[in-house]
Order: structure tokens, then sequence, then C-alpha cells
């Protein structure tokens, strides 16, 4: 970078072709921010000039940085079209995902979001835009909630609250926190996916998945009702031949409905979902020990 504070040809360069490497999930991010693919490629583009004009020789995850630098520009551009009640003028959902499993690096990440059809997009629509924020970047995207909070100028647990609020609405009822009718029917459905993956039931399976359903484990990304139910039967079977000790309970995941494994009394495997419609639209499944320790987790 030079005196005056810009980047010289070959700083601009270098960080021009880092920041390509994280255009597919800025795009994810910003499609399922806005709703609208122009928009989202004005967002991303934004996001650039941003960039370019900042100081990153100190930031030590440049893609979850960048996450947070277009989650700015997208709540900028929805606080501004709720003030002038616009809507976004191509509502599509992106395109498919090709591949069914990917390996898990930043721009493949788009596929999180690349998965999520119209559905999701018109329940987010009904979001406020720090709402909306808040449960695109930690539900959707994994970014903590000291990182959402920083870019809604909100505290931690206030974030939290913005994403529960979220959630809720995405679950189809706006409901106290402590519903609980809603919590007893997700108890059911994340029970009757247990239940089905356990007993290799695919058509159980299938009952309960959202069609545009996306899990998330440190592998990969696995999307789609078909290849989830596949992945979950073959998975829950072997595993409870291989292991009838284990012992899976429900549990509250980072607030969220979820289940986790437990081996000798210890936390193994954890998994949170994500409901759209009573159906199960997104499960993040974490088993990295040092990422299951940072889980709040509530067996009660």
């Amino acid at each position: 970078m030079s005196a005056d504070g810009n980047h010289g040809t070959d700083d601009t360069d270098f960080l021009a072709r880092r920041f390509e490497a994280h255009r597919g999930h800025l795009r994810a991010v910003a499609h399922r921010m806005l709703g609208s693919t122009a928009e989202a490629e004005d967002a991303v583009q934004e996001a650039w000039f941003r960039v370019s004009r900042s100081d990153t020789g100190r930031v030590d995850n440049l893609g979850g940085w960048l996450t947070t630098v277009v989650g700015r520009v997208c709540l900028d551009m929805l606080r501004s079209r709720k003030s002038r009640a616009e809507e976004p003028m191509d509502f599509t959902a992106p395109p498919a995902a090709a591949s069914a499993l990917v390996p898990v690096d930043p721009e493949q990440d788009a596929l999180l979001a690349d998965s999520v059809g119209v559905a999701l997009l018109v329940v987010l629509d009904t979001l406020t835009p720090a709402e909306r924020l808040a449960f695109v970047l930690h539900d959707l995207f994994g970014v903590p909630f000291e990182e959402v909070g920083a870019v809604v100028d909100r505290t931690p647990a206030a974030a939290r609250q913005l994403a529960s609020r979220a959630r809720r609405r995405v679950q189809g009822a706006e409901v106290p926190e402590n519903d609980r009718a809603l919590q007893r029917r997700q108890r059911e459905v994340v029970g009757a996916f247990l239940a089905a993956a356990r007993d290799g039931d695919f058509e159980g399976l299938l009952d309960v998945l959202d069609p545009d359903v996306i899990v998330r484990t440190e592998a990969g990304v696995t999307t789609g009702a078909a290849a989830v139910a596949r992945g979950a039967s073959t998975f829950g079977s072997a595993a409870l031949a291989a292991r009838p000790a284990v012992v899976s309970r429900h549990a509250l995941v980072d607030g969220a409905a979820g289940s986790v494994v437990l081996v000798g009394g210890r936390v193994e495997r954890a998994l949170r979902f994500a409901f759209v419609r009573d159906r199960i639209a997104v499960i993040d499944i974490v088993a990295d020990p040092d990422r299951v320790a940072r889980l709040d987790i509530d067996l009660g």
C-alpha cells in the first residue's frame, strides 16, 4: 500500500485475485440477503469498491471479513428498499447446484444458498433488514454472532435475538420465544428424522425433508431431499449396527432445534436444524471437537 493509503498496482492485482476466489460465496450471501440476482451482483461490486480502498494486510480470515463487508452493503440496500417500499425486480432463485456433494472451501460455500429455493426467499422477504441479515449470516453461512452484531451495531446477544425472531418466521409462526407448541412440533420433526435415519427409512426421511434441503458437514455439502435421505438412511443404520451404545438426544444447539450424539456422556456430534413450513430445510452437522466445544448446547 502506498503512503497515501491507496493500494499499489501489484497489491491491487493480488487483492483482486483473492477477492475473485471468494466471489461465488459472496454472491450467494448477497442473493440470500436481497432475493435478486442483479442486486446481488451490484452488492458484490460495491463490496469490491470498499475492499479496494481498505487495508487488508492485517485481516486474518479474508473470507469471513469479506462476508461481513457484503453483509453491510446488503443491509444498506435493504434499508433503502424498505424506506422506498420497493421490491426486488427479479425475484428468482439462483441456478440449482450442479453437484450434490462438493468440498468445503470459500467459493463452494455458494451451494448453501443456491440449493435453497424460492420458498425460503419468500419467507425471508417478510423479515426486517436486521433480522434477515442475522438469519442469513448465522443460520445459513455460520457467521458468529459477535461478527453479526458488529454489522448491525448490536451486541452478540441482541444479534442472537434477531436471528431467533427470524427463525420463528421461517418456521411459519409468529410466536413467543418460549412457545411450547412450536418447540414440541420441532422435536417431533427432528425425532421423526432421527428415527427414519436410524431405521434406514428412505420414504420416512423424505416426509420430513424440504425438497431443497441442504446438509453441511466438515467434509462437504449435500443438497436435495433424495441425496440427503440416501445419505442419512445409509449412515444412520450403519452407525447403529457398528456402535449400538451410542446415545442420541434432542437438544437446543445455538438456540435452534437440534440433537446431539453422546458417547460415554460426551457430545461427539451435534446437529442443528432450520425449518421451512414444518420441514427440515437446513442441517448443520458439527463433529470437530474444537467446534463442538464452542457450541451453545442445552440438553434440558
